[in-house]
């Protein structure tokens, strides 16, 4: 498995009252499909062997939760996507850190109109 029961676990909770969730495995981890839209992934990072927490954000507040501890650019296929972002554990250890995160994640997510299966992440 290459992610997290646990936080796995502690996503679904968060997300149940969301909406429409479908549970995909890709990019080696799990993403939350909310509404037909990506919304929040988890995997463990292949370098540190460390769970993350991958959050879509859109482009509008990108550079503004980058300085947030433990976010950082996604660079999942070695090319920044912006509007996404991986957060470390520092950054969504605690329930308020988790919370924090997952309210961004929905908040882009009721915004957006492009489904997933787009080629274009239009934002």
């Amino acid at each position: 498995m290459a992610y997290s029961e646990f936080l796995a676990d502690r996503v679904r909770q968060r997300l149940s009252n969301a909406g429409s969730i479908v549970e995909k495995k890709m990019m080696g981890g799990l993403v939350f499909m909310v509404n037909n839209k990506m919304c929040v992934g988890i995997d463990i990072n292949k370098n540190t062997n460390i769970d993350r927490l991958m959050v879509r954000v859109g482009k509008l507040n990108y550079e503004e939760h980058l300085n947030k501890t433990g976010s950082r650019k996604m660079d999942f296929t070695g090319k920044v996507m912006r509007g996404f972002l991986f957060i470390d554990p520092d950054g969504f250890d605690t329930d308020v850190d988790l919370d924090f995160w997952i309210e961004k994640a929905l908040e882009f997510n009721k915004k957006n109109k492009t489904h997933t299966h787009n080629r274009g992440y239009k934002q």
